[in-house]
């Protein structure tokens, strides 16, 4: 399979790069970026003499012509306006921006504050959560990624809210991510002086994931009503981790809670649930496609305390799309995804 990754310059992108490299059935053709057609080591170091393709223009039919996917890893208000040109051709697109994910009209600019792609488009795309999604993954044209939040967020909650267990406005999710889920554009909070030895609090009440959570949410329990989400930002380079409250229906006990969890991801190979007692951090799956999950019934409160983590540049991203790609063209969802966290 001929693969092309447009927007190979930023995080997303190279993280693509590294996974699509080893990957056994899944070529990188071609790649593109809006800058200078150089080397994409000028870019990355990292990859002299590991890998040499020349970053190219963005040509929208030589693309589909000559491969049979394409990635867009992309910022948001760009990927919409290349999905709608490759709308029309014969190829498979998985956007690992925003621009696809939200589907009542009007929510898009509400949230992200620019225009959103023509309606039809955004109908189309299949919301690529892979563990609750495969079937209509398998079937699409079109994937829009989710976003990394939405995804540790929505893989902790999905059992018990598909379950009707929850009380459904008593969701609180509390979300902590590192530096590099905001990308590379250069701005004053991201720099090492703002963030180093800090912890801040960012888009308080007004984050763009919010109404994607909700969304998948209301498609699991049509009584799920708005959710509190809030993030904040951590001092290391990669992962997220969402820790989530919510008041139980009737008593449960956290071993209960822990069977129940194991029984919905016993066939999901990249969830981890932990044992009682246990609760999983970031660097426990930094550079893995791994979302490992922890719960704690607090018997006092009647409350829910799910942890979830991932690397926000993998599962919260290329990993995810990968796996996605893999599902669209028949393949093992783990293929070329078997890869261990890095540790220390």
């Amino acid at each position: 399979m001929k693969i092309s990754i447009i927007g190979t310059t930023g995080y997303g992108g190279v993280e693509l790069l590294r996974i699509l490299h080893s990957h056994p059935v899944f070529k990188i053709h071609s790649i593109h970026s809006t800058k200078d057609e150089v080397p994409i080591w000028h870019e990355y170091p990292h990859l002299f003499q590991i890998i040499g393709n020349q970053m190219e223009r963005i040509d929208i039919e030589e693309i589909s012509k000559n491969s049979d996917l394409v990635f867009l890893a992309t910022p948001s208000g760009v990927s919409s306006k290349l999905v709608e040109q490759f709308s029309n051709q014969h190829i498979r697109v998985i956007d690992l921006s925003g621009d696809l994910r939200l589907k009542t009209e009007g929510e898009y600019e509400t949230w992200y504050k620019k225009t959103t792609a023509n309606h039809s488009v955004v109908k189309e795309a299949v919301y690529g959560l892979s563990e609750w999604n495969e079937k209509p993954i398998s079937e699409a044209k079109l994937i829009a990624n989710p976003g990394c939040y939405a995804t540790a967020a929505l893989l902790g909650l999905a059992p018990v809210t598909k379950e009707e267990l929850i009380i459904p406005d008593t969701i609180i999710i509390d979300g902590k991510s590192g530096t590099s889920g905001a990308g590379k554009a250069l701005s004053k909070g991201s720099l090492y002086a703002e963030v180093n030895e800090n912890f801040k609090i960012y888009k308080v009440n007004a984050h763009q994931h919010t109404p994607e959570i909700e969304q998948q949410l209301l498609q699991w329990n049509g009584n799920v009503e708005p959710i509190t989400f809030s993030t904040h930002l951590l001092p290391i380079t990669r992962g997220i981790m969402t820790t989530t409250y919510v008041k139980l229906r009737s008593s449960w006990s956290t071993e209960q809670m822990i069977d129940l969890y194991e029984e919905a991801y016993k066939e999901k190979p990249f969830i981890r649930i932990r044992p009682l007692g246990t609760y999983p951090s970031v660097k426990e799956v930094q550079g893995s496609n791994y979302c490992d999950i922890g719960v704690n019934v607090d018997q006092r409160t009647g409350r829910l305390t799910i942890v979830s983590v991932i690397d926000n540049l993998m599962k919260g991203a290329a990993g995810q799309a990968v796996q996605n790609a893999n599902l669209m063209f028949g393949l093992n969802q783990t293929t070329g995804l078997e890869i261990l966290p890095l540790y220390p």
